[in-house]
């Protein structure tokens, strides 16, 4: 079978399975949002990578016009945190060459810490151009840290919200950096004020999605590393989940119409039901950085349906 073939007849079988027929104008008001989830592609030059990217875009377009848009979990490309700016921007320059060529979705981005430029740039290690008087180091360019990312994908923050119908997305930025090296997952004071107020101001018929590059609760982020510790623990590091998960709960214990949170970074897929939300890890685009499978999970993304009653359903699917 020809691979146009196969995209069609995958598209048409997942389609099917996802998607009831609607028809009449007041169907179309209780038609579900439906849109695809992908995250981690961290897209790098090379055969493996850029067809890989592209492939998952193909398969989305498929399902079009069963799924709407797409969000972008974050880490769009292999790495900007310790890489001078001339292999950042060929990274960029490649994500946006694909994107532009296999995507035809309107798509929301979430910032990954793999996107965040210049972070892990040591001094002793940085270009001539960041040794020659001219600002000294990288942290003094203006594209430092998030600034790029928000600017090259056309963000209009590194966090924000839209509202589609009965729905309302929340895009956050997990990633702050640690002052002693490295970065920890939590969202910092002036987002999570913005968070507080966006909720407030989020009428309580309307339900709410929040996304995440890093999970907000996940049991994958104890399996990362697929092992345990000398003394037997489950380890989560403070990279891997967030670290205010707790503060995070009681604030979504006033808004019971948050139903979801999803996430990627860790590349494994899991869902937690917990007080009431469901929190999903949704694989990587990418899987294992593009050399097979993650443990037991194959690169995926997920289709995620959202319903008027506030009922919704993930999908994972392989678009290999």
């Amino acid at each position: 079978m020809k691979r146009k073939t196969f995209l069609k007849t995958t598209a048409v079988a997942l389609g099917g399975s996802l998607l009831p027929a609607w028809s009449s104008a007041e169907d179309e008001k209780k038609k579900p949002i439906r849109f695809a989830h992908i995250t981690d592609i961290h897209v790098k030059p090379g055969i493996v990578p850029e067809t890989g990217m592209a492939k998952a875009l193909q398969h989305v377009q498929q399902l079009h016009p069963q799924v709407d848009f797409i969000i972008n979990g974050g880490d769009s490309i292999m790495d900007a945190l310790e890489v001078d700016k001339q292999k950042t921007q060929i990274q960029w320059d490649l994500f946006h060459t694909i994107l532009k060529k296999e995507n035809n979705l309107p798509i929301y981005h979430c910032i990954g810490n793999h996107d965040v430029w210049g972070w892990f740039i040591k001094e002793n290690l940085a270009p001539d151009s960041y040794r020659d008087g001219q600002g000294g180091k990288p942290k003094d360019d203006r594209l430092y840290g998030k600034t790029w990312v928000v600017e090259t994908l056309e963000m209009r923050n590194r966090f924000y919200s839209f509202t589609k119908g009965k729905w309302h997305f929340i895009i956050l930025d997990s990633t702050q950096m640690n002052p002693v090296g490295g970065y920890i997952a939590f969202i910092d004071p002036e987002q999570l004020q913005w968070l507080q107020e966006d909720l407030l101001a989020t009428p309580k018929d309307q339900f709410v999605c929040i996304v995440s590059h890093i999970p907000i609760l996940s049991i994958c982020a104890a399996l990362f590393f697929d092992r345990t510790e000398a003394n037997g623990d489950l380890k989560i590091q403070r990279n891997l989940m967030h670290t205010d998960f707790l503060a995070l709960k009681k604030i979504f214990f006033h808004y019971p119409n948050i139903k979801l949170c999803l996430s990627g970074h860790i590349h494994l897929q899991d869902e937690l039901d917990y007080l009431g939300i469901k929190y999903y890890c949704n694989g990587a685009v990418s899987g294992n950085w593009w050399k097979g499978a993650f443990q037991e999970f194959a690169p995926a993304y997920a289709v995620v349906e959202l319903s008027q009653d506030g009922s919704f359903k993930r999908t994972m699917v392989s678009y290999e």
